[in-house]
């Protein structure tokens, strides 16, 4: 028998088929038994040199006057250098655990599909790790200097901070997670804007009410002190009208690709 051409031509883009959800299923435990040996294998790595890399999240407490830290368990400096790890581990293991994810997804997406994804694929570590270096080295800085400057007299009374070891990088990394993820929001916004869930009016409509969620999530995502909350805050708002701009520019491109392309003559009968 003679092969015969796809009834549905856009099946030759990589979508179109279907496979069983048996299949599925044991594709989806096979990347994530790849991922799973990406984050232990880097575990067992960054569990090594954990101190080393505690003593880089420490700089901003040494930068902010505080050379002392303490543990008040016996256990507690040990899960400590666990948490740096498996944080570490995390941060390490990320690009591979977006690539089986994205080879999970793009054998059911179509060649344009793809094309749209990539960008924002690309785009998120990069913002993850902008968002990071801007809590390292702004925000927890600026934090601590607040937080410490509540040392000294009073009435006649010592007042010294001793932060724990534990304590100290739940903060830090309460920090650095809230605006990794804070700065993730442009994708957000270009993405549900392209799936045709909202609208770039809507989003300048919904400015009010973004002002207020900004604030309302700075006060979970960061320590119940004003100035920690309005340091993320502040960055959530700019981000919201960054994510308008970008999301006028990329309909402009659309718009400006749509006109330019070349119009395929029709076919005679």
């Amino acid at each position: 028998m003679s092969d015969t051409a796809p009834d549905n031509p856009a099946e030759e883009d990589g979508a179109g088929g279907k496979m069983p959800l048996l299949d599925h299923l044991i594709e989806l435990r096979s990347r994530l038994l790849k991922s799973l040996l990406a984050i232990a294998l880097a575990f067992g790595v960054c569990f090594y040199f954990a101190r080393p890399i505690f003593a880089i999240l420490v700089q901003p407490l040494i930068a902010a006057g505080q050379g002392k830290l303490i543990y008040t368990q016996l256990f507690e400096a040990f899960f400590v250098e666990v948490k740096v790890a498996f944080f570490a581990s995390m941060m390490i293991a990320f690009p591979v655990i977006a690539n089986q994810l994205w080879k999970f997804v793009a054998p059911g997406l179509y060649r344009q599909e793809k094309r749209a994804l990539l960008p924002f694929l690309f785009a998120t570590p990069a913002l993850f790790a902008v968002g990071a270096s801007f809590a390292y080295f702004i925000t927890i800085p600026l934090a601590l200097r607040f937080l410490l400057g509540f040392q000294g007299d009073v009435g006649g009374v010592t007042q010294e901070a001793l932060p724990s070891v534990g304590n100290y990088l739940d903060f830090t990394m309460q920090f650095i997670m809230a605006f990794g993820i804070a700065f993730l929001l442009p994708i957000l916004l270009m993405l549900i804007e392209r799936a045709g869930l909202v609208s770039r009016d809507q989003l300048i409509s919904a400015r009010r009410y973004m002002i207020v969620a900004a604030f309302a999530i700075s006060a979970v995502a960061t320590p119940p002190d004003i100035l920690s909350q309005f340091l993320l805050a502040v960055p959530l708002i700019l981000l919201y009208e960054f994510s308008i701009f970008a999301i006028w520019f990329t309909q402009r491109r659309r718009k400006t690709g749509a006109e330019t392309a070349p119009v395929e003559p029709l076919e005679e009968a």
